[in-house]
């Protein structure tokens, strides 16, 4: 946290200084994404109909990523900002980086047109760079048979590389004693039903079909390079299906339509092996069973749920079981970068929530296994975002990439497949910088996906 007489300017430019090796795009970034964006109503949307304007509107694919209840948001509620916004130029010469975009107008950094309508970012008042929005794809302007967008069903994300389905919108962990403490995938849930817009619950695997269909045709570029199948974790059923089959059928419908159109990911609980193997003979390609936060303390208080119905050491056991079916490199569990340092059970100092990050990153990727994160956003509906409504201090965040890139390269890793291009100035995954500070020549080719090890 900056001092009472340190600017956030102030504070940016020192971890630069102090952090060479780490992209100074990655540190705009990652203080972008932990602390939110203002924007002013010129960078806003100026139609109700989202699919009609010239800018791809922000979507709320899974949780809010707002410090802010809708309510709360003011003018961004009824006018969306962009899904994502591209930061270049400017005094610390940005190259071409891509961030997901998340509200909070309290931000001191705000989005806005200069005199001559050009946006830009601009920090303690000063232009720090110039913003490009996202295009409105063509695929957003055409509506399923029933009416529904393409955007509810089937909506793109990270510049149009990845199409995310989240067909179940709600978590069966649910309750302050099983919900994940920083999730606020079923307070998004019920905010957009409060709020009168369509969110489905449940997306019929027709209408997913239907919407990829749109993609496919008006994708002319083919810039939708891979799809991930996601949603709530299920301890029960759905339809008389559990979670592997549940997930697993709208895998084999896209495969069976679409065979080899895109690489398909899937993000689940870690199940079985059984339930595993399911997954790839349905299609899927990467499997992303998160494992969220690596100390065990931290992970039986933030994910009661999964404490309860799995625990900590099954979930570990079980990812390495699922690299035995898809392969180490297809195994690409997620944590949630700065919960670590969340009150009241987190780590005090930046260098023990560091060093016991590093640990759980050195524990799988010694076995082949590259984790990869989402940087936090302190939603404000969720335990943690509540208590911590500051997140994590940005020097966590600098030195996590220092300390991720280090790792990664000391057990002989490169870039998982399945993000894009990686390095600064190419990266498109946009919900942190762990692409945008990995070299360059260590991207990987997207057919590098490799064939399951065993059955």
């Amino acid at each position: 946290m900056p001092s009472r007489s340190e600017s956030r300017t102030e504070l940016i430019e020192s971890l630069m200084e102090r952090f060479p090796h780490v992209p100074r795009e990655a540190v705009i970034k990652e203080d972008l994404l932990r602390g939110g964006i203002a924007f002013d109503e010129s960078a806003l949307s100026d139609t109700a109909n989202e699919a009609s304007g010239e800018v791809k509107p922000k979507s709320y694919f899974i949780f809010s990523f707002d410090h802010g209840t809708l309510p709360e948001l003011g003018a961004a509620a009824l006018r969306r900002p962009p899904e994502e916004i591209v930061l270049t130029g400017g005094p610390y010469e940005l190259r071409r980086t891509v961030v997901s975009v998340r509200v909070n107008p309290a931000s001191p950094y705000r989005v806005a047109a200069d005199d001559h309508g050009v946006l830009g970012l601009y920090l303690d008042g000063v232009r720090i760079s110039d913003v490009g929005l996202p295009p409105m794809p063509d695929y957003y302007r055409h509506t399923l048979e029933n009416g529904k967008s393409v955007m509810e069903v089937a909506p793109t994300i990270q510049w149009g590389y990845l199409i995310y389905l989240t067909v179940f919108r709600v978590c069966q962990y649910f309750g302050a004693k099983e919900e994940c403490q920083y999730c606020d995938i079923n307070h998004n849930w019920r905010q957009h039903k409060a709020a009168g817009r369509p969110y489905t619950g449940v997306k019929p695997v027709e209408e997913v079909l239907e919407a990829l269909a749109i993609i496919d045709k008006y994708d002319t570029n083919k810039s939708s390079t891979a799809y991930t199948l996601t949603g709530g974790a299920i301890t029960s059923q759905i339809g008389g299906k559990d979670e592997a089959d549940f997930y697993g059928q709208y895998a084999k419908a896209i495969e069976e339509r679409f065979p080899g159109r895109w690489i398909g990911k899937v993000v689940a609980q870690a199940l079985p092996k059984a339930d595993v193997q399911r997954f790839h003979d349905y299609g899927v390609r990467i499997y992303h069973p998160n494992y969220e936060v690596w100390d065990p303390y931290l992970f039986e208080r933030y994910c009661p749920g999964k404490e309860r119905y799995v625990g900590r050491d099954e979930w570990h056991r079980r990812i390495l079981d699922s690299a035995e079916v898809f392969g180490p490199r297809n195994v690409i569990p997620n944590f949630v970068a700065g919960v670590e340092m969340a009150e009241p059970f987190g780590f005090k100092t930046v260098d023990e929530a560091i060093d016991s990050t590093v640990e759980g990153l050195q524990y799988f990727m010694s076995r082949g296994i590259t984790p990869r994160f989402t940087t936090w956003c302190p939603e404000p509906t969720t335990p943690l975002g509540k208590a911590n409504p500051q997140g994590a201090p940005l020097e966590y965040h600098v030195r996590l990439l220092e300390a991720y890139r280090a790792t990664m390269e000391a057990n002989g890793l490169t870039s998982p497949p399945g993000y894009g291009p990686a390095g600064p100035g190419n990266a498109v995954f946009s919900v942190s910088s762990f692409m945008d500070s990995l070299p360059v020549e260590a991207a990987a080719p997207e057919d590098a996906v490799a064939p399951a090890q065993g059955r």
